[in-house]
């Protein structure tokens, strides 16, 4: 209940969006998704087109120590100027005074959340796309920030919304007691190991078992990949693999259904703009700091020659002081 009302309560604090098309703002164009978004929702004749927006500002940002990012980050803002009208800001302030919505796309985690800061001070609802953070800490404080502030949020990898995916989800083939995803799980080395490219299997695990895991253990498969099991309440069982490629398998009390697929970028786009014209976000924070917490824990496993780790989404309480007699 606390996560509804945190959302319902980012719907009343901020102006109804529904309506005229919604002036988009993008914060960090080193990414494919920069490009791939909004030629799905400026582009009337693109396959997917997604209504009720149009991106018209962005900021470069980029990351100096990520050559995939600082690599791109100049021909992604080109390709938004030119091919798109997409007027570039030189300060996040001054993009938020001009937009309604807020894509934060950085491909690097680690600013996510001093970015958001004057996202969520200009109150603008903003999706944040994967991951939210390279630390559960660091997750914390953004959706505490923007429960203060009254301002929907909201992250999630494309994965989530594949149609079987999302099927499984609504129950189609009842409770989920077991499910398994794949997918590749690149390393960058100023990430924990899951949270580059490994975050997308995750997120679809998540998907179909919902929250509840209490335990995660890390190893590797017989041909030495990731391995990642998560213990559920009940019992229930969720692995994620590294593969090649993207798919999986859940089983529940009425059958059994491939997952796990990627299905494209538009069902993720018509997602978020339901989002920006609704403020209801699709994931609720409580399974985004789940997700986060698994992947950390996977880290600590690995730590520690694969021992499972129970996951904490709280940070321990501080023992109170005992003043010296």
């Amino acid at each position: 209940m606390r996560w509804l009302a945190f959302s319902m309560a980012g719907l009343l604090g901020c102006a109804t969006l529904r309506g005229a098309d919604l002036r988009i703002g993008i914060i960090g164009c080193d990414t494919s998704h920069v490009t791939a978004f909004t030629e799905t929702i400026n582009n009337p004749q693109a396959p997917g087109h997604v209504s009720g927006g149009k991106v018209v500002a962005a900021y470069k940002g980029g990351s100096p120590d990520i050559p995939s990012s600082i690599e791109h980050v100049e021909g992604y803002s080109k390709t938004l100027q030119e091919k798109y009208g997409v007027r570039i800001y030189d300060r996040i302030e001054e993009l938020c005074q001009n937009v309604d919505v807020v894509l934060l796309e950085s491909v690097d985690g680690r600013p996510h959340l001093e970015q958001v800061r004057p996202v969520l001070k200009a109150r603008k609802p903003v999706y944040i796309d994967k991951p939210i953070a390279t630390s559960l800490r660091d997750a914390r404080e953004i959706f505490r920030l923007a429960r203060k502030a009254k301002v929907p949020v909201f992250s999630s990898s494309g994965l989530r919304f594949a149609k079987n995916t999302q099927a499984v989800r609504n129950g189609l083939i009842g409770r989920v007691e077991y499910a398994e995803t794949y997918g590749p799980c690149s390393i960058e080395p100023h990430h924990p190991d899951l949270f580059w490219y490994g975050i997308h299997g995750v997120e679809s695990l998540f998907t179909v078992m919902g929250t509840g895991c209490q335990t995660v253990q890390r190893g590797t498969t017989t041909n030495g990949l990731i391995e990642v099991v998560g213990t559920w309440r009940g019992g229930r069982k969720g692995i994620y693999r590294e593969d090649k490629s993207f798919r999986g398998l859940a089983r529940g009390e009425k059958g059994e259904m491939a997952v796990g697929s990627f299905d494209g970028y538009q069902p993720l786009v018509a997602a978020i703009m339901k989002f920006f014209q609704t403020g209801v976000a699709p994931v609720s924070p409580k399974e985004t700091l789940e997700i986060i917490a698994f992947m950390e824990a996977a880290d600590q496993s690995k730590r520690q020659d694969g021992a499972p780790v129970k996951i904490r989404l709280r940070p321990p309480a501080t023992p109170a002081r005992i003043s010296p007699k």
